[in-house]
């Protein structure tokens, strides 16, 4: 098998690619005078089986995927890994006019796999023409997280609807998770702790799927340190990480942040090559 790294996922693609001993083909990635992207594979892709890893953080990563997908065309199988899947967060629709974005990119995207990681919603997967599998990267963050040398370490969600990815990286590493719960006091007053640990003394790990602008996290992060928390990190699959999220973040006293590469960003400490390699070996070469 081949792999193809699109342009917003070169890193991790060399990865998976040196994961399984596959070949990684060379592209070119520019873009004419007019501003539309050009697209090329190098290499030969061959006309048996290749892989693409792009994640989809903008509309032209959107637009460069599906190029790659049509210059494999004469290929028998292809495989598409969508590491971050740009306007999966846009899966309902409000307002009368409104599209159900994540159903319009996910209907053109043609290939025989499709692969995303700890998509927003999985009922999304339903919307593309192929068989669709979401990986769950959390536990490759645990296991980072179970090799740091942390004080009696403890891994929050940052709500009940999180509660999966806090249990999903302590899963079989011994390490404690809770949730955040919001108890309303008064018409004004509300406060937040986790449900059923105390976090005093303790050195504890926020994680959630994304981290976009990190408002959110940096009140919570600011709480837990005034409950008497050692240390407090953020966790998370996705670093969007927009505009001035990390300064918000380290400006409310984070020790530290831990992210996957399925976006590359300064964070991405945790790779998962591993998770997609596994996935892309049980499909059959």
């Amino acid at each position: 098998m081949n792999i193809i790294g699109g342009y917003a996922s070169q890193l991790l693609a060399g990865r998976v690619s040196d994961v399984l001993r596959f070949n990684l083909l060379v592209c070119e990635f520019r873009r004419f005078p007019d501003g539309e992207l050009y697209t090329r594979i190098l290499d030969d892709p061959g006309t048996e089986s290749v892989t693409i890893i792009q994640s989809t953080v903008n509309d032209s990563d959107f637009v460069l995927l599906l190029q790659l997908i049509d210059a494999c065309c004469d290929v028998a199988k292809v495989n598409v890994v969508i590491p971050y899947m740009g306007y999966a967060r846009q899966d309902k629709q409000f307002k009368g006019g409104e599209p159900i974005s994540a159903r319009a990119i996910a209907r053109c995207i043609k290939a025989d796999n499709v692969y995303t990681i700890n998509i927003h919603d999985p009922s999304i997967l339903e919307y593309f023409d192929a068989k669709a599998v979401n990986l769950d990267a959390t536990p490759v963050i645990g296991e980072y997280i179970k090799n740091m040398e942390l004080k009696n370490p403890l891994i929050i969600a940052p709500d009940d609807g999180a509660i999966g990815l806090a249990r999903n990286a302590s899963k079989d590493l011994g390490l404690d998770y809770d949730f955040l719960e919001k108890t309303r006091l008064s018409g004004e007053l509300v406060t937040i702790k986790p449900k059923n640990v105390a976090v005093n003394g303790r050195d504890v790990i926020i994680i959630d799927d994304i981290i976009s602008t990190a408002g959110t996290m940096a009140e919570t992060i600011s709480l837990l340190r005034s409950q008497g928390a050692h240390e407090v990190y953020v966790a998370c699959v996705h670093p969007v990480l927009s505009s001035n999220a990390v300064l918000k973040l380290f400006k409310a006293g984070v020790k530290g942040i831990i992210a996957t590469d399925t976006i590359d960003r300064g964070a991405s400490v945790v790779s998962v090559a591993p998770v997609i390699a596994e996935a892309i070996s049980k499909t059959g070469f």
